[in-house]
């Protein structure tokens, strides 16, 4: 490799220690939906550094003199979306030896290259939790991802205030995770399998309890077990994969004996026990797509689930599945709730804070306030209507998607060249 090249490389490697946008960037004169408050219909929003510094009403917000202004005037501003559940990336977790993996980290398997991270930022998705799979009982960890421009995943990796790397454990019951053994054929089997593992974790915590941090009584390192307790200590959210609601019931009841916490994912069939999903305090993050099928147990989806979720108490976010639905048409999910009777307000907040908050990550993302992360988007107009476009995708003050760019609006519409990986940034000359 030539010098230059390994110089430009060396430089990369720092580029998350660098901070961004060392001049402070103000948009003004666009409608801004903050999520957690009022529309303000003619705003300004200061960001710097990667983080939002102010936002409100043009006239009543300090602009700083140093700050390059950006006239979005007729276009609407609102955070950047939350995906709760995609396979964005070429992703792979847990194999055919057996029904649960929770060793598995989907870290070790994420092309961030990959043009479904392009294609999630046209659609203005800006933080992703990316998982395995749903054919096992448990397929893995799950991975919370901001989509910047990154070279290796390491670039797009959040951390959480102790400085560990971001993520869940992904579960599934209902068809999906049915086989021939060593997977289950019935459904009793697979709840019965996931009480096994969770009280061989408990045993191994037991153990270490009683070890006191001898190294000579301490249980031999086991990753299967350090994952499940990760699970069992509050520590990781379970994102389950579920769908009739005789599995959703199983679900909250698993949750309820072992004390984890849960997000219900796709729930097709949550409406006929979303009081029961309300009374267990449990969020949920559905899918909605024009044509439901492809499997039985999902045959009775509803386009009106959010609205009869949402009127039980429920938190209710938005999912893309991708490729289920495609990262670009995200707003198509909040769009069909609304038009089955879910509140506009509750939908739009279903693409942004709902998700955060279901992710842990609402006191950075999922609205626009001081102190936030600077992850947002610029919109052509109403974020509800076919004929609105994202034209800009904004995470921690950084333009990732422009649709005026050529080489970004070839994501957004397709075309020759779409479905390939994104080049290198780095370019070499000479040996």
């Amino acid at each position: 490799m030539g010098k230059m090249c390994v110089a430009l490389a060396m430089l990369l490697s720092f580029c998350s220690a660098v901070p961004a946008q060392e001049k402070p960037l103000a948009f003004v004169g666009a409608k801004i939906i903050l999520i957690d408050g009022a529309n303000i219909e003619e705003g300004v929003l200061v960001v710097h550094q990667g983080r939002i510094t102010a936002v409100g009403a043009a006239g009543a917000t300090t602009i700083p003199d140093d700050a390059q202004r950006i006239d979005a005037t007729g276009k609407v501003i609102m955070p950047g979306l939350v995906d709760t559940h995609s396979h964005i990336g070429e992703i792979s977790g847990g194999d055919s030896s057996g029904p649960i993996h929770p060793e598995v980290r989907i870290l070790d398997a994420v092309n961030v290259r990959h043009s479904g991270m392009q294609r999630a930022q046209a659609g203005g998705i800006t933080t992703v939790n990316v998982m395995p799979g749903s054919g096992h009982l448990m397929s893995g960890q799950t991975l919370y991802l901001k989509l910047r421009d990154g070279e290796i995943v390491d670039d797009l990796l959040i951390y959480d205030a102790d400085g560990h790397i971001a993520g869940g454990m992904k579960m599934a019951n209902g068809t999906n995770s049915q086989r021939k053994p060593p997977f289950p054929e019935t459904r009793a089997k697979s709840a019965a399998l996931i009480r096994i593992e969770f009280i061989k974790a408990q045993e191994y915590q037991k153990k270490i309890e009683r070890a006191k941090d001898d190294p000579e009584k301490m249980p031999d390192r086991d990753l299967r077990m350090e994952g499940l307790l990760k699970v069992l200590n509050r520590e990781w959210i379970v994102h389950y994969h579920t769908h009739r609601h005789d599995d959703i019931m199983t679900v909250l009841r698993l949750a309820k004996e072992f004390n984890f916490r849960v997000v219900l994912h796709h729930v097709s069939e949550g409406w006929k026990v979303a009081k029961q999903i309300a009374e267990a305090g449990a969020p949920a993050s559905i899918i909605l797509v024009d044509s439901p099928g492809g499997k039985l147990e999902a045959m009775y989806l509803l386009h009106k689930t959010g609205a009869i979720l949402e009127q039980a108490g429920v938190l209710v976010a938005f999912h893309t599945d991708d490729w289920i639905t495609d990262s670009r048409l995200f707003f198509r999910s909040a769009g069909l709730a609304v038009r089955a009777g879910m509140s506009r307000e509750k939908a739009l907040y279903g693409l942004t804070m709902a998700g955060a908050i279901m992710l842990g990550l609402e006191h950075r993302v999922g609205s626009l306030a001081p102190g936030k992360d600077a992850d947002f988007i610029i919109l052509s107009g109403d974020p509800l209507s076919v004929y609105t476009k994202v034209l800009e995708t904004y995470v921690e003050g950084v333009k990732v998607f422009d649709l005026s760019d050529p080489k970004d609006r070839l994501y957004a519409v397709g075309g020759k060249g779409a479905g390939e990986d994104r080049a290198s940034d780095v370019h070499c000359w000479g040996d």
